[in-house]
């Protein structure tokens, strides 16, 4: 199971937006910078979080990105749901056809309401990891960096994107 490092740069981006006002934004440029990312890679990832509704593009001379929802109200699998879609990760693939089917009747095994025991377990387990994500948000991720990070390293943030905003 994997997921790509867009899911990483759509989190830290997401942090870095958190305490922008509502009548500013954040550009681009600047999260690039600061993430050491390409423009281009960045927005393609806040493109896909704009598109799902989790932030804000903002045009003009000082447009650039916003939260579009409160930080408590956008979970890590919203953000994993925006970057990478619904698709299960596990695809079963029928290799051996119909033996760990309950009915013996099986094409492919798309859905949980699959008869195959392995599709099912594995659709189980997508569940709960999606619940878990569902339960961690990017106000709890806040909370976290706060509590383990160097005040240093905050307060270095929020002066490289405060001085960048003016």
């Amino acid at each position: 199971m994997k997921y790509s490092v867009m899911v990483e740069y759509a989190l830290h981006s997401l942090v870095y937006l958190i305490d922008v006002p509502p009548e500013e934004s954040i550009g681009i440029k600047d999260l690039s910078e600061f993430q050491g990312l390409s423009e281009t890679y960045l927005s393609k990832v806040l493109g896909k979080l704009s598109k799902a509704g989790i932030v804000s593009s903002v045009s003009g001379v000082k447009g650039g990105y916003r939260l579009s929802k409160r930080p408590e109200d956008i979970s890590f699998w919203d953000v994993v749901k925006a970057v990478e879609g619904e698709s299960p990760i596990f695809q079963c693939k029928n290799i051996k056809a119909n033996f760990a089917n309950k009915t013996g009747n099986c094409d492919s095994c798309p859905s949980a309401t699959s008869d195959c025991t392995i599709n099912i377990v594995m659709l189980e387990a997508e569940e709960q990891m999606r619940n878990y994500l569902r339960g961690k948000t990017i106000a709890w991720l806040e909370e976290e960096l706060n509590r383990t990070l160097p005040s240093e390293r905050i307060v270095m943030a929020k002066e490289f994107f405060h001085k960048k905003n003016r």
